[in-house]
Order: structure tokens, then C-alpha cells, then sequence
């Protein structure tokens, strides 16, 4: 059997790079991690032998170059699995270069714009789309397709967050509806309040993941990547169900009424396709 090709991004730290380690012996995959922060993405590179790339996704124009190298590294080889990782958490409203709100596109456009232009080299048989979805969708998201922006003067950091896991889930939906049936796989997941720093940018958030309590009592990196290692490593449709919305390893239905909205699905991909020029 052949070896899977496997993308990790968000791969420099947290969950990413806690699976790119519990992965690294593992025979069956070859890794390819992708990251913000250079040092970082370089050194877990070292440690589990594989290929680094270094992407902003606050730039979507490094989004592009990074498919495009993507495509270069692998050649005539196909994409296994995407595991759409990268996130974060900030404290107040800012725009990127490209005029989105920053934790819409990191979170949201970044992903999508990747995993679109990635597509026509996708596994056509066997292909997997893996994407890191919160909680935080159900607690605080609510998609309005005239303001993703969020830029209504009443900015919330959370529900900012929030939408964008959000998106991740409708895309996760859409993605299924319109490529299932040629072979892809998808799956969303919620990975666990984890122990780690995606919330730096985030005051509120940060004082509670890196507090002598949450330190004691919040699962740590490798709990979430042993998460994201059993969607990496499971068998679509036998292990998890295409399509649908994990919490932590368990199907769930406690999601979003917006979710099952098979309309605003639909709106969503439309629009971003729009957004993004695509």
C-alpha cells in the first residue's frame, strides 16, 4: 500500500504539531506541514522529518503562492488528506491587506481558498478534508452574509470567533454535497477545550488557557492530537461519518441551528467563491 500525503496546517504548534508527532512513525503517511511562524514550523519540520512551508493566512496572496508550492513539491502526486488546522483568536476588530476582518479569513477564507484551489489535485479516489471546527460555533456564531465582516461598529471577539468556526462547519456541509459523490470525504470537528496557544491574541481567552487552573485542569496539545489523529487515521464513513460534526471523537447534534440550513450552505460557498475571485 501505498503512502498517504497528508497537509497539515496550523502545524507549528498546538494540535498541528501535536499529531505531526504521534504521526511521525507512522509508516503509511507522508507529512507536509504548514506554518506561520518560521522557527517553529522549521523545528517540529526536524523533529518528525518532513517538508515545511511557510504561510500568513492573514495574506491570501501567501495562500496562493503556498498552493502552488504545494503543487510543485508534490508533483504528479495526489493529495490524501487536508487537515485545515490553522486558526487564532484576537482581541479587537482589524482588517488584513486583503479588506476581511482577520478572523474570518484566517479562520474561514484562508481555508477555503486553499482547499478550492488545491481540489484538482485532491485524491479523486480516497481524497480527505479535515477541518478544526470550536464549540464556540453553537456558543456564539451567527452567520450574516451582508456583514462577515463583523464590522457593524459592535466588534466581539468571541462571536468573531465563533462565526468563523461557523463557516468552517457550513463549508464542511457544502464541500460534502457537492463532492462527495466523486469520491471526497469531509468531516469537522471539535477537538476539546484544549491547552494551547491559539487564544494568545485574545485577553479574555488567554487568561483562562494559560491560569494556573487551566493549566491544571485543560486537556493538553497531545489529547487534541490524538483527536485529530483518529480522523487522520480513520476510515471514512466506517470510523467517522462524511460530513459531519464531531465533538472530540463523538458524532454530534448539538450544533448550530444555521448548520442543517441547507440554503445558507449553499449562500455561504457562493459568496466566498465571490469574495475570493475564484
Amino acid at each position: 500500500m501505498s503512502k498517504k500525503n497528508v497537509i497539515i496546517t496550523g502545524a507549528s504548534d498546538g494540535i498541528g504539531a501535536a499529531a505531526a508527532r504521534q504521526l511521525a512513525n507512522n509508516e503509511n503517511y507522508n507529512l507536509y506541514l504548514v506554518g506561520r511562524n518560521r522557527d517553529k514550523t522549521a523545528a517540529v519540520a526536524k523533529e518528525v522529518q518532513a517538508p515545511y512551508f511557510i504561510a500568513d493566512f492573514a495574506k491570501l496572496a501567501q495562500v496562493r503562492h503556498l498552493a502552488d508550492m504545494l503543487k510543485h513539491t508534490l508533483g504528479d502526486e495526489p493529495i490524501d488528506i487536508l487537515v485545515n488546522n490553522a486558526g487564532g483568536l484576537f482581541d479587537d476588530f482589524a482588517l488584513t491587506e486583503d479588506a476581511f476582518e482577520r478572523t474570518i479569513q484566517i479562520n474561514y477564507l484562508a481555508q477555503f481558498l486553499l482547499t478550492n484551489l488545491l481540489l484538482p489535485q485532491l485524491n479523486q479516489q480516497q481524497a480527505v478534508v479535515i477541518n478544526t471546527s470550536s464549540i464556540a460555533h453553537k456558543l456564539y456564531g451567527h452567520i450574516d452574509l451582508d456583514n462577515l465582516n463583523n464590522n457593524d461598529g459592535k466588534y466581539n471577539a468571541s462571536k468573531a470567533y465563533g462565526d468563523s468556526k461557523l463557516a468552517d462547519l457550513l463549508f464542511t456541509k457544502e464541500l460534502q454535497r457537492r463532492y462527495h459523490d466523486q469520491g471526497l470525504k469531509t468531516v469537522a470537528f471539535h477537538p476539546g477545550v484544549i491547552r494551547t496557544n491559539f487564544s494568545n491574541g485574545q485577553k479574555n481567552w488567554r487568561q483562562i488557557y494559560q491560569s494556573a487552573l487551566g493549566k491544571l485542569v485543560l486537556p493538553s496539545a497531545e489529547t487534541g492530537g490524538k483527536t485529530l489523529c483518529y480522523f487522520i487515521e480513520g476510515t471514512p464513513d466506517v470510523t467517522w461519518q462524511s460530513g459531519q460534526y464531531y465533538s472530540k471523537q463523538k458524532l454530534s447534534n448539538k450544533v448550530n441551528p444555521q448548520v442543517n440550513d441547507v440554503v445558507l450552505q449553499e449562500k455561504l460557498w457562493d459568496k466566498t467563491m465571490t469574495l475570493l475571485n475564484l
